[in-house]
């Protein structure tokens, strides 16, 4: 069985239980006037239903759910019609928050044979990449997506992580800040600057750029725990355990912590900058 079949099987309820009923034998010469009739055939029982996709309401409760729960919901959907191209979506979407990016970027692939200008299926694929650490092949299909929707922020700032993990620096710097043009004060946006700042070894406009990032509101917690990695990193270790202590349960904090210690003795040693992108809480893929 493949996959994506193993993921659609969890969510049925396969029901199975079909018996089969024997006739009772008639009597092909009855004797005499009084003879009995043959029984009527039993009625064969009720075929199961077949299976049916879910409605809106159903498919909105679903996003309540955890990913795996999400992954193996949407594979069945996908299943009963390969051609829903909002079910190939989300369950790329729930593989790739799984850390399944090859499934999740097959699962955008498929999608993209039906609708191949979908726009959310680029980006999937681009963003399964990026989780792979092959932000090269990022790229192309986030151009594809940004051609078909160029006011989109989320498209340039992906980009821009791309082109960093392809080492094209100077295209990421200007992917980053064409986001921000597009979406000022975006929290996401900013964070994923701060964090192209961070592994630049520019760590104050690091800190500063996240720490604008994470006075928004609607800041995700990957922002504040960037925030605290840099924080870390520039030695000031008690405040970094504040902050990631309000979005962290303390076994990964002290997991953290530990990573900043170590990180923290070579770089007085020597005087260098540490990676910023071995903590466990990294940017928010846009």
């Amino acid at each position: 069985m493949c996959r994506m079949s193993a993921l659609a099987a969890t969510a049925l309820a396969l029901a199975l239980a079909l018996t089969s009923v024997g006739a009772s034998p008639a009597l092909a010469f009855p004797f005499g006037k009084g003879a009995d009739k043959a029984p009527a055939a039993e009625k064969p029982a009720a075929a199961a239903p077949a299976p049916r996709k879910a409605t809106a309401q159903e498919r909105a409760q679903i996003a309540r759910l955890d990913p795996l729960a999400r992954a193996a919901f949407w594979a069945h959907e996908a299943e009963l019609d390969p051609n829903d191209v909002d079910a190939g979506v989300k369950l790329s979407q729930a593989l790739r928050q799984m850390g399944n990016y090859g499934d999740a970027m097959q699962a955008a692939e498929r999608t993209l044979i039906v609708a191949p200008n979908n726009v959310e299926a680029l980006l999937e694929v681009a963003r399964s990449q990026v989780g792979r650490g092959q932000g090269f092949y990022a790229i192309e299909p986030a151009r594809q997506a940004q051609a078909l929707s160029p006011r989109d922020w989320r498209i340039p700032s992906l980009l821009g992580v791309a082109y960093e993990q392809a080492s094209r620096f100077d295209e990421a710097l200007a992917a980053h800040r064409q986001a921000l043009a597009l979406a000022p004060d975006n929290p996401v946006a900013l964070g994923n600057l701060g964090m192209y700042y961070a592994s630049r070894g520019d760590t104050a406009k690091a800190e500063a750029t996240l720490r604008q990032a994470a006075a928004r509101p609607d800041a995700p917690i990957a922002v504040r725990q960037n925030l605290a990695l840099v924080v870390g990193l520039a030695g000031r270790i008690d405040e970094a355990e504040r902050l990631a202590r309000q979005d962290l349960p303390p076994e990964m904090v002290e997991n953290n912590l530990a990573w900043l210690r170590s990180a923290r003795a070579p770089l007085a040693a020597s005087g260098g900058a540490p990676s910023a992108r071995s903590w466990e809480s990294l940017r928010q893929t846009p």
